[in-house]
């Protein structure tokens, strides 16, 4: 079995991933690593939820750190790009360059649409080493006199075949365009169309090619359940299960940090002890989670999913997804924190209306309808019991409190955004 402490890493990252609880990579990481600290531009063909966020992040951090260690004058210039094309995988990635290099003093941040540039604008004044942007946002800032790009030595193209889905391909060559001819480049896609082969060999050099399968399948050792529910029951049902259920140790998953803090308020009123980690905890307050709850001194632990790679609990018996991930692989990889080591596990999944998409998406990768859980007290309609909800019968069933005002639309299910970003 290869270990991180055998891919020749240094000791600033193998302490940031052994904080984190990584030991083994996965096979793109175990695979890209070794290339990407030799120099060598590399063709990716893996989808997210394979772990390539750390097989391009780490490699970068070391050689960027590596270059630290000699006295440069003046303010920090942008040394990396990455280039993704919703601004939830921005985040993601941001979070994972400060979790892997924070030993390391390299800074990173990301910028996106939507939202002010001011303090996007201010914190690239300061000086950074790492930028992760989607395409509109980059452009612009561009434009403006903002992103310098002069002295890029390492460019990523994420997800190039969403950003082809999503329209950005031209404003991808308008970025391409700007960079530095001499660089080393790294382009990830899940699928490989002609229009996405041609993108690649105009950016790669002599690249070396590695292909992962990412996991589409749950194993049989876990039981699984799914319950629909308003927005505003989850946290009752949430209660009801923890103190009706037979549950020894369970592992909650919320989209995002702040829902992870609200939920363990929620329970702490309850009488129900339980902690978050998370990307915004300090890594005491996460590491003394993690030992209170390996240890019993709590049976629930709140977490994300970026946070949450590094557990590894043979006997954890629940997995409960708070809120659907909007990436379908993802929730293999969490509910697969439970049924290992030959211990079977459950895993419950809370859906509201607004996540009737990520609910197909989540059956269409696994092959399967998710038996539905329809006898608790918190139903969101009176027979969404077949595994199909669709707008309409939503309108039609659910119960009077539940129903939008008459005089105004039904709102469509949230899907994931294709607009630009």
């Amino acid at each position: 079995m290869t270990t991180f402490d055998q891919l020749n890493l240094v000791e600033p990252i193998l302490k940031a991933l052994q904080a984190e609880g990584y030991v083994k990579p996965t096979p793109i990481q175990e695979q890209a690593i070794p290339i990407l600290l030799k120099g060598q531009d590399l063709l990716g063909c893996a989808q997210t939820g394979t772990g390539k966020t750390a097989a391009f992040a780490i490699p970068i951090l070391q050689l960027l750190y590596q270059q630290s260690q000699k006295p440069e004058a003046g303010r920090r210039k942008i040394k990396a790009l990455i280039l993704t094309p919703t601004r939830e995988l921005a985040i993601q990635i941001e979070e994972s360059f400060a979790s892997y290099g924070k030993f390391t003093n390299i800074r990173q941040t990301v910028i996106f649409g939507g939202v002010s540039q001011h303090s996007q604008v201010n914190r690239l004044q300061n000086g950074i080493d790492v930028l992760i942007a989607t395409p509109g946002r980059l452009l612009d800032l561009m434009q403006q006199g903002y992103v310098h790009l002069q002295e890029l030595q390492f460019f990523v193209l994420d997800e190039a075949d969403r950003m082809l889905d999503m329209g950005f391909v031209n404003d991808v060559k308008k970025v391409i365009a700007k960079l530095p001819k001499k660089r080393h480049s790294l382009f990830f896609s899940a699928t490989m169309p002609p229009v996405i082969q041609s993108l690649a060999d105009s950016i790669l050099h002599n690249p070396a090619k590695v292909e992962v399968t990412p996991v589409s399948s749950t194993a049989d050792t876990i039981q699984q359940s799914l319950f629909y529910v308003s927005k505003g029951n989850k946290k009752k049902l949430l209660i009801h299960l923890i103190q009706t259920e037979k549950i020894k140790s369970v592992l909650v998953f919320t989209r995002t940090k702040h829902g992870a803090d609200r939920v363990v308020k929620d329970l702490d009123k309850a009488g129900i002890r339980s902690a978050a980690i998370h990307g915004n905890k300090s890594q005491n307050a996460r590491q003394n989670a993690l030992s209170d709850f390996k240890t019993g001194k709590i049976k629930v632990l709140l977490a994300t999913d970026i946070a949450s790679r590094g557990i590894d609990i043979d006997e954890l018996s629940h997995v409960i997804n708070y809120e659907l991930p909007n990436i379908p692989e993802t929730y293999v990889h969490r509910i697969g924190r439970t049924g290992r080591a030959g211990f079977n596990g459950i895993a419950f999944s809370f859906c509201e209306e607004e996540e009737f998409g990520e609910l197909k998406d989540i059956q269409k990768l696994i092959g399967k309808k998710i038996p539905v859980n329809d006898s608790h007290p918190f139903p969101l309609g009176a027979s969404l019991t077949d595994n199909a909800p669709i707008q309409a019968k939503a309108k039609k069933q659910l119960p009077p409190h539940n129903r939008p005002p008459a005089n105004k639309p039904v709102h469509k299910p949230k899907r994931h955004w294709r607009g630009r970003d």
